[in-house]
């Protein structure tokens, strides 16, 4: 990997990277370019700028980057600023670093004749397959303006649902982690001065008393036990989380919860009806748009079943045929899609649907807030009642013994 600073043929200073295997093959690259080169300096890898060093180094762009990234984007090149011009243009511009590095990274590529869409396919990290798919079904179409609007909207649209999970989730993840806090500093440093107490006289405690000083003589005794063992699991958790099969089982597990599970499949209908709509307006082949569906539920269990569907449907079934026998498509989902094929108004349908499970994913997430708050009460109220009998029962024992002295 070469970085190199050039002249073209208007004069102007360009910059960027190559791959050669010498310095002096970057020239001839630059030459047949119709670039003068000025300095040409090779990249150790430590750098980053290989593009799977700057994969690795920078990772993801946020959503909303990525959604600045497209706007500023589409605005210029509606305004009739040639391609290369308008990069070198945001590559100035732009406030994130990973952004700028792979547009310093894509101006070479493109001006070597490469697509803007295989140019972002090399940062599958940053652009989707998704994005690149729509990218290139705009280029072909020569609607790449109007392609953008409804990539823009897609990313904002899931940014936002995830935006209200995460919200509708701070309150109990805060809570729980409170009340769990409270129960280990309640059993290691409450607990132990009434056992002292206890332990002074020859009284019969009560079941919760006896089980608090189970649970405290265990965690002071075994914890080193407890905390290698929880060690030993998360990490095999977490390997096996990401094999295929334990994501499978993972995200199997994740749709059988109450109220969670239902949630992920509505937001997966929703996902998988805007995103198929949106593919097949803007003239992806069906064909390519079903393969780019596959991994783009966010959900292993789901991709499966659909990648099954996706052969019966390579073998001319149609698509509501094969989605009857689907496990997590609801009987209005494929109602509708068939309905759309019969009619020929399939993105309508599409569209119906994707508008009815938004819907429903905001009634589900205030219906999980409004079941949750009751549930993390009597939790906590459980805990309360808890400590409370294992702490006074055996005091007012105490009491009557003091008293009848």
């Amino acid at each position: 990997m070469f970085n190199y600073k050039a002249i073209d043929s208007a004069g102007a200073t360009v910059s960027g990277a190559i791959d050669a295997a010498a310095a002096g093959s970057v020239e001839e690259i630059l030459f047949a370019k119709g670039l003068i080169p000025v300095k040409i300096s090779e990249v150790k890898e430590s750098t980053g700028f290989s593009i799977k060093s700057l994969n690795k180094r920078h990772g993801s762009v946020s959503p909303v980057e990525l959604v600045m990234f497209l706007k500023q984007f589409r605005t210029m090149f509606r305004a009739g600023i040639p391609l290369m011009r308008l990069l070198e243009i945001m590559k100035t511009q732009l406030d994130s670093e990973a952004l700028k590095s792979v547009v310093s990274s894509m101006i070479p590529d493109i001006t070597s004749g490469m697509t803007l869409s295989d140019a972002m396919a090399k940062y599958p990290k940053i652009f989707q397959p998704l994005h690149c798919a729509m990218i290139k079904a705009g280029e072909i179409s020569g609607n790449l303006p109007e392609v953008m609007d409804k990539l823009i909207y897609i990313i904002s649209h899931e940014n936002k649902a995830k935006a209200e999970i995460k919200s509708a989730m701070t309150y109990p993840v805060i809570v729980v982690t409170a009340l769990g806090g409270a129960f280990i500093f309640l059993l290691t440093f409450v607990i132990p001065k009434f056992i002292d107490i206890f332990s002074k006289y020859d009284i019969e405690l009560p079941l919760p008393t006896r089980i608090a000083i189970m649970m405290h003589d265990a965690l002071v005794h075994y914890w080193v036990l407890f905390a290698v063992i929880i060690a030993a699991i998360a990490i095999f958790l977490f390997n096996y989380f990401k094999t295929e099969g334990g994501k499978f089982v993972r995200d199997s597990f994740l749709l059988a919860i109450p109220v969670f599970g239902p949630l992920f499949v509505k937001g997966s209908m929703s996902r998988f009806a805007s995103m198929f709509s949106i593919l097949h307006t803007s003239g992806v082949p069906l064909m390519e748009s079903l393969t780019i569906l596959t991994n783009t539920f966010g959900n292993t269990a789901i991709s499966r079943i659909f990648k099954n569907l996706r052969e019966q449907i390579e073998e001319g079934k149609g698509i509501a045929i094969p989605l009857q026998t689907a496990k997590y498509f609801t009987p209005m989902v494929v109602t509708m899609i068939a309905i759309g094929e019969e009619t020929g108004n399939l993105d309508e349908m599409l569209n119906e649907i994707s508008a009815h499970y938004d819907d429903e994913v905001h009634y589900t997430i205030s219906r999980m807030t409004e079941i949750l708050g009751p549930f993390l009460i009597v939790c906590l109220a459980t805990v309360v009642l808890f400590f409370a009998l294992a702490i006074f029962l055996p005091m007012w024992d105490l009491t009557k013994i003091v008293h009848g002295k």
